[in-house]
């Protein structure tokens, strides 16, 4: 069953990277939820670099996934962001739901200071 879930996912994220893509003006945040974290790094495709990253790991606890740690990692990669002079991102759910720890890292990111 975890086949086809995978292979849902991998299906719905190419069709988002189609028609999304991080240029030097608004770079991509993409995000990676795992069972045990929430990881997100902002990303400019044209140049093929990663300007910021950000992950439960980063926070120091040892909590595990939740969404308030998952608003936390938005804030996180929000701060960094803004310390790169960006300020301005595309959003890139990576095939999840844009749901419950997905969700909360937007809105922190969004509450530090990001506009998508």
């Amino acid at each position: 069953m975890a086949g086809k879930n995978r292979e849902r996912r991998s299906r719905i994220k190419s069709g988002i990277r189609k028609k999304i893509s991080g240029t030097s003006e608004r770079p991509r945040l993409s995000v990676f939820r795992s069972n045990t974290g929430i990881y997100a790094q902002i990303i400019d495709d044209v140049k093929g670099i990663t300007i910021a990253a950000a992950s439960v790991n980063d926070l120091g606890k040892k909590s595990g996934l939740n969404l308030e740690s998952s608003k936390s990692v938005g804030k996180k990669i929000a701060e960094k962001a803004l310390a790169s002079g960006v300020s301005s991102i595309v959003f890139d759910r990576s095939g999840y739901l844009y749901h419950g720890n997905v969700k909360a890292l937007a809105e922190g990111a969004r509450e530090g200071g990001l506009k998508f």
